[in-house]
C-alpha cells in the first residue's frame, strides 16, 4: 500500500438534482471515517453550477470540497447571455473548477481562450484543474509530447500563481471508452509533464499532475506502480458514491 496522500477529483459533467447531496454525503461521511488515508481537501466534487449553492450549504467537511467545471473568462458581471464567471461560482461556495477538458475544448475552447479562464479563476482564488490531453488520431501520429508542450505554453504564463494549479492529464481517446494507457508509457508522459511545466514556468516545487480517463475501481490499483501521479480525476464513476468509494479503497488496498 503506498504512503502517498493523492487528490480524487469527481467530475459530474451533466448530471444530478438537489436529491442527489445523498451521494455527496454517502462520500463525506466515507471521508470523515477514513482519516488515515485521506489528506484535508483532498476529495473534491465538480458539480453542475445549479447545485453548488444548495449543496455548499449543507454540507459540513473537513475533507471533502467542491467545484465547477468551467468558467467564462470574464470574472465578473457582464452581458454574457447563459455565462456563468469565476466570481460567481466562488460566491456560490465553488473552490475548484475544472478548465481545458476536451468536451469544452471540442465546442471550441482554444488554448489562448483556456488562459484567459485560468486568469479570470485564479483573480477569484479558485483553484484550478487545467486539463490537457492528445486525441487518438495525435496520439497514432507520434505527437502526444508536441500536443501536450502546445497546451501548457499557451494556456499557462510565468505570472500565474502555480500554487493554485492542478495539471489533469486526460487523453481524450480515453475518457469513457474503458481504454487506459499502457502504464509504462504513461510513466513516461507524466514525467514529460513535470518536466515541461518546471521548465516552462520556471518552478521549483514538483508540479500536481493527475490522470483522467476511464478510471474505475477494477484498474485505478495499476495506476498505484506510478509515483509520479498526484491523483486522479474520475468522470462516470464519481456520479455514484459506491463507485467513486471503490475507487479511493481499490487505491489504498
Amino acid at each position: 500500500m503506498t504512503n502517498k496522500l493523492k487528490y480524487f477529483i469527481g467530475n459530474w459533467k451533466m448530471f444530478g438534482d438537489f436529491n442527489d447531496f445523498k451521494i455527496v454525503n454517502k462520500i463525506n461521511k466515507f471521508t470523515q471515517k477514513s482519516k488515515n488515508i485521506l489528506k484535508k481537501k483532498k476529495v473534491i466534487l465538480c458539480l453542475p453550477n445549479i447545485l453548488i449553492y444548495d449543496f455548499n450549504k449543507k454540507l459540513k467537511s473537513k475533507f471533502l470540497s467542491l467545484g465547477a467545471q468551467n468558467c467564462h473568462p470574464h470574472d465578473k458581471y457582464g452581458p454574457y447571455t447563459g455565462s456563468v464567471s469565476s466570481f460567481m461560482l466562488k460566491k456560490a461556495g465553488a473552490k475548484y473548477v475544472i478548465l481545458g477538458h476536451s468536451e469544452n475544448r471540442s465546442e471550441g475552447d482554444s488554448n489562448i481562450l483556456i488562459r484567459e479562464k485560468i486568469v479570470s479563476a485564479l483573480k477569484q482564488k479558485l483553484n484550478v484543474i487545467f486539463c490537457i490531453g492528445e486525441t487518438l488520431k495525435e496520439k497514432k501520429l507520434n505527437k502526444t509530447n508536441f500536443v501536450l508542450n502546445q497546451q501548457i505554453k499557451h494556456s499557462l504564463s510565468k505570472k500565474i500563481n502555480f500554487n493554485k494549479i492542478i495539471i489533469a492529464y486526460e487523453p481524450v481517446w480515453s475518457i469513457g471508452t474503458n481504454k487506459i494507457p499502457n502504464i509504462s508509457e504513461l510513466k513516461v508522459i507524466i514525467k514529460f509533464i513535470k518536466n515541461k511545466l518546471k521548465k516552462t514556468l520556471k518552478i521549483k516545487k514538483s508540479p500536481l499532475v493527475l490522470y483522467g480517463g476511464s478510471v474505475n475501481s477494477n484498474n485505478v490499483k495499476l495506476f498505484s506502480d506510478i509515483k509520479e501521479i498526484d491523483g486522479f480525476l474520475i468522470g462516470g464513476a464519481s456520479q455514484s458514491s459506491n463507485k467513486f468509494i471503490d475507487i479511493i479503497k481499490n487505491y489504498y488496498k
